[in-house]
């Protein structure tokens, strides 16, 4: 039987995020987010629905989480699902949930605390552009030519 764990969602942290290390040295971040849902019903009445879901997001990635996220920041998270099962130590009682495991991060707020971007959009940015033999060419005709219009037949 054929499956498929696949997962994306957008939405706004509820917290800040909080990064720890596991023994190994792998940084590890867990992060909790708002998704919103808007609809009217057949009398036009405006409904709301907020989801709460818990991600955790590992290496590089989880760090980056850490620097440049904060409560309310908006992010898309893509991942899998993953059932998590525990006993509780006070009622003995088994109990479970689930959780996304992030498998890509995109930061969708504005720059972080700091006043830096996120590392994908500093690399975005436009280079000024580099000069070559032939525009200094194309410069020099421009202005052998003479003010505006002039070479302009009608």
């Amino acid at each position: 039987m054929a499956s498929f764990n696949k997962i994306i969602l957008i939405g706004n942290l509820t917290r800040d995020p909080e990064v720890r290390y596991t023994p190994k040295g792998a940084a590890v971040c867990d992060v909790s987010i708002a998704v919103n849902r808007k609809w009217r019903d057949e009398a036009g009445n405006s409904h709301e629905e907020v989801t709460f879901v818990e991600i955790v997001v590992w290496g590089k990635q989880a760090e980056n989480c850490g620097q440049y996220l904060k409560k309310g920041s908006s992010a898309c998270f893509e991942g899998r699902l993953q059932q998590e099962s525990w006993e509780d130590k006070t009622t003995g009682q088994k109990r479970s949930k689930l959780r996304v495991v992030a498998e890509a991060v995109q930061f969708l707020s504005s720059p972080n605390r700091e006043g830096g971007s996120p590392p994908a959009q500093q690399a975005a940015r436009p280079q000024p552009a580099r000069r070559t033999a032939a525009d200094a060419y194309d410069d020099a005709e421009r202005q052998q030519a003479g003010p505006e219009g002039d070479d302009i037949p009608f």
